[in-house]
């Protein structure tokens, strides 16, 4: 098939350090070359692909040298892009919300959106109902809730390339909370978890500007315990070694979280998780197989105390047969077929991706 991915422009794809959508769509994008589809990126020109890359500014938005003022009209004038372009391809995927909705209806464009981000907000759901014929994949059934009634076409949860992770074996000892310091990930719920179990903690996180105010007034003085290790924001290379020699994942997260990619992170390199159960939370972890579903602390202590029940290998094996980027690409074959009017699906295949 000629497929077009449409990423957002804030990060490079992949994205040099923290960008969990973008690095969705590169391994998405990668593996659909892969597996013999012509595929055409549309993303900002540091980005590096198996496809044909479309640049659409020179470099991510978000890096401080390029002095953007304005995201949306760079975003704006790709969806013009596409739009320009769209006979070229059976099926164009958007990954930048719903900033080309006026756009694909007009051009009827046959079109799949993946939607990436909490839709719990208020503000979106005049939107939604407006654009009721657009294609929707969720990417857990609970990202779904607060719009049951959308258009959604597909879950396809996402996935990671085999070989990214290694399993490990967890003997550094500590805990691990890897991602963002914001309110809603809930890094200070992590450090009570820890302090309350008596077992170290690493916090390997970036910091937005828009959390600086709450990482000062909020986990700042938290760092000075003993137990506290602030290793900052890690890349890709160091994430392997961080996640695969802690006993166990935090994620004590404080909302509906979509997905969650730093899970499958974990499980891919053998390591439990220890979760709340929000958001996409139920779906991915397997309550006492690879990992434990707690709510509070002094559940999630108890947690950590049993963490070695856990069989390190039980949580990769998860990972294989659930969160590959071959699955997921697949997954994603299975969805353009049926919006294309493709070749008739295998009964199996098309039970893949439950609309």
């Amino acid at each position: 098939m000629r497929i077009a991915q449409v990423a957002p422009l804030y990060e490079s794809v992949p994205p040099s350090s923290y960008g969990g959508t973008e690095r969705v769509v590169s391994y998405l994008t990668d593996e659909l070359v892969r597996q013999g589809h012509d595929v055409t990126l549309f993303a900002s020109g540091d980005s590096a692909t198996e496809a044909k890359l479309r640049p659409v500014c020179d470099t991510a938005l978000r890096l401080g040298h390029n002095n953007v003022i304005d995201p949306i009209a760079h975003h704006l004038r790709m969806v013009e892009m596409v739009a320009r372009d769209a006979d070229q391809f059976d099926i164009v995927h958007f990954h930048i919300d719903y900033l080309h909705f006026p756009v694909t209806r007009r051009e009827k464009t046959c079109a799949v959106t993946t939607l990436h981000g909490r839709l719990d907000i208020p503000d979106i759901a005049p939107l939604f109902r407006e654009f009721d014929e657009m294609n929707l994949v969720s990417i857990s059934d609970a990202q779904r809730t607060p719009l049951p009634w959308a258009n959604w076409v597909g879950t396809v949860h996402h996935g990671l390339p085999e070989n990214l992770y290694t399993l490990g074996s967890g003997e550094g000892g500590y805990l691990a909370f890897l991602g963002r310091i914001s309110p809603e990930k809930r890094a200070d719920r992590a450090i009570a978890i820890a302090k309350r179990a008596g077992v170290p903690i690493k916090i390997a996180a970036k910091i937005d500007d828009v959390d600086k105010e709450y990482f000062d007034a909020q986990i700042r003085g938290l760092l000075d315990d003993p137990l506290v290790e602030y290793v900052g924001e890690i890349g890709e290379r160091e994430k392997n070694d961080f996640l695969g020699n802690a006993r166990a994942l935090l994620f004590p997260i404080d909302w509906p979280e979509p997905f969650g990619l730093v899970v499958i992170e974990a499980l891919a390199c053998g390591t439990p998780v220890i979760a709340h159960p929000m958001g996409s939370v139920p779906e991915i972890l397997d309550n006492g197989v690879t990992g434990f579903i707690v709510k509070g602390i002094d559940d999630g202590a108890k947690a950590v105390e049993g963490i070695d029940l856990i069989q390190r290998r039980a949580c990769r094996q998860a990972f294989e047969q659930r969160f590959t980027v071959d699955h997921m690409a697949r997954n994603y074959s299975v969805l353009y077929q049926r919006l294309t009017g493709g070749p008739e699906l295998a009964a199996r295949d098309a039970a893949l991706v439950p609309a």
